[in-house]
C-alpha cells in the first residue's frame, strides 16, 4: 500500500504532474491537453526506466500516464475557468 502511495505521489509532485498542469494550460481542449499530459507521463517513465519497457514497472508506467492525463486536463480547466473572469 505504501508503494502504490508513493509512487502515485512522486508522479503527481515529479514530471507528469507538473509539466502535465503546464502543457494543459496552454491549450483549451481538453481532449488534447490530456493526451498531451498523458504522453508527457509515458515518456517520463521510459526516460527513467532507460527506455526500455522491460525495466518500466507496469504500475510506476500506468499511474505516470494517468497523473498525466489528469493534471493536462486540469491545467486546461484552469486555462478555460481564468480566461472567463
Amino acid at each position: 500500500m505504501l508503494e502504490i502511495l508513493g509512487t502515485l505521489a512522486s508522479n503527481a509532485l515529479s514530471l507528469p504532474g507538473i509539466l502535465g498542469l503546464g502543457i494543459g494550460m496552454m491549450t483549451r481542449q481538453p481532449y488534447l491537453a490530456g493526451s498531451l499530459g498523458g504522453l508527457v507521463g509515458m515518456v517520463e517513465a521510459m526516460i527513467f526506466s532507460g527506455f526500455s519497457l522491460a525495466q518500466a514497472g507496469a504500475l510506476e508506467l500506468t499511474f505516470s500516464v494517468l497523473v498525466g492525463i489528469v493534471a493536462g486536463v486540469i491545467g486546461c480547466m484552469i486555462r478555460r475557468k481564468g480566461a472567463t473572469v
